[in-house]
């Protein structure tokens, strides 16, 4: 399926958003180290200094909606990419531990924020043909960019031998310039302007350039939905009868990404090696091929997103999920399976959530509401996958070590096996269909 090149474009410099949440969340693996030396900090203090970035991701992902729904989709962008570089620049030249916080709080708050963002502009200025490859370049992105920071600290740790981590930390300033003066040249979102300005003539004149094989169709939909959209648009039209199905499937796919216990066995992944008797060295190897699975299956999902369609994806994932977690549980149990499998099981989980829910999610989400909430319910999708996030890697350690690997991945395998029965029975597939046809198909199915 051929991509529109400008569309390509648009989607592009939108999705760098993507590359800097994944550089912003892993750059600091780097630095923690030496950050804790510098400021002889505690235990706690240091805890605080690596997590305090999650708690603005939060924020960022709760409220980030806001601004997008009311001064746009570009604005927010542009503000995003303003986050990311004060906070880059800000914690590179930190004096001390208490700015430092400031300022990596101010780039989760980014990261949040670009997590709401991005997938939807796109999404609403995208083909139905080609959308769920457009909108999944924010997640190849992400993946990039955690790869590009891994090489970035390497190659700083090699090459700067005094107060290395501020370089590694400052990097980021390059990238986050070059993709705000990008944002510059992108046009307002074509959906945008029609639900919050009723523009619909240079929405038009967008959608001529984005979408000229459905542009009249979708400005006749919109203008239909519109006219039937009566609600007063706030967080609370979320949970009205009429868009309650629309908000618990965003809420339950964010709810089943973070129950794969994805998050716990990439933040953990040294330790979790070691758990099973691996050297330290070996583990920390075996985190490099963890990036490049991740990176070559985010490839394969974003290849066959718009083929085979979204449902497919999740069951080809959940399944991945459900025999990866079982196998990964059981070699800690000390039975016929050696421990020495345990990263090539691990690699499985990684494809299978790269292929499956790293994929899908994001999609999925920015395609499900309407027009008139699209920001609010990205919002809601958001929050929950990063509130899940921050909770399940705080809690990870003292489980683990409370009850022990074989319980934990159990009860990950477990949550697997409800995603499944989710997709099969309640996951619509959005393959294809525009943004105000999957709307209309809900909107039948309300009445």
């Amino acid at each position: 399926m051929k991509i529109n090149s400008y569309v390509l474009f648009l989607s592009v410099v939108a999705a760098l958003g993507g590359f800097l949440f994944g550089f912003d969340t892993a750059v600091i693996s780097g630095a923690e180290r030496q950050i804790q030396e510098v400021w002889a900090l505690s235990d706690w203090s240091h805890g605080m200094a690596v997590a305090i970035a999650l708690y603005g991701t939060v924020i960022g992902a709760l409220f980030g909606g806001i601004p997008a729904d009311r001064y746009g989709r570009k604005s927010s962008l542009i503000g995003i990419g303003i986050l990311y570089f004060v906070s880059a620049l800000g914690s590179a030249l930190a004096p001390e531990v208490y700015s430092f916080m400031v300022f990596r709080f101010i780039g989760g708050i980014g990261v949040g924020a670009s997590s709401v963002v991005a997938p939807m502009y796109i999404s609403e200025i995208s083909p139905a043909k080609n959308r769920g490859q457009l909108v999944a370049l924010f997640q190849f992105n992400l993946v990039f960019g955690i790869l590009v920071a891994y090489l970035s600290n390497y190659l700083i740790g090699l090459s700067i031998a005094v107060e290395s981590w501020r370089w590694m930390l400052g990097v980021e300033a390059i990238p986050a310039l070059i993709y705000t003066l990008l944002v510059l040249k992108v046009p307002l979102s074509p959906r945008w302007l029609i639900a919050k300005r009723d523009d619909f003539e240079n929405a038009e004149r967008i959608l001529k350039r984005t979408d000229p094989e459905g542009v009249t169709e979708a400005i006749r939909l919109a203008l239909e939905e519109k006219k039937l959209n009566k609600l007063t648009v706030s967080f609370s039209a979320l949970f009205h009868t009429k868009y309650l199905r629309i908000t618990l499937l965003a809420i339950f796919i964010a709810m089943f990404n973070q129950l794969s216990g994805i998050n716990a066995i990439i933040y953990f992944a040294p330790r979790i090696f070691e758990m099973a008797g691996i050297s330290a060295e070996s583990a920390l190897l075996s985190t490099v091929g963890i990036g490049a699975v991740n990176m070559v299956a985010t490839m394969l999902g974003l290849f066959l997103i718009d083929r085979i369609g979204r449902k497919k994806l999740m069951y080809a994932g959940s399944l991945g999920y459900i025999v990866s977690l079982v196998l990964i549980a059981y070699s800690f149990s000390g039975g016929q399976i050696s421990s020495s499998y345990l990263p090539i099981f691990v690699f499985m989980f990684i494809a299978s959530h790269a292929i499956g829910q790293g994929a899908v999610i994001w999609v999925f989400i920015s395609e499900i509401f309407p027009n008139e909430i699209r920001a609010y319910g990205q919002s809601i999708g958001s929050f929950t996958h990063w509130i899940l996030a921050a909770l399940i890697a705080n809690v990870f350690p003292f489980f683990a070590n409370q009850f022990g690997p074989v319980v934990i991945f159990g009860f990950f395998a477990l949550m697997m096996v409800l995603q499944l029965l989710w997709v099969q029975f309640k996951m619509p597939e959005t393959k294809g269909r525009s943004l105000e046809e999957i709307q209309q198909d809900f909107s039948k199915e309300h009445a």
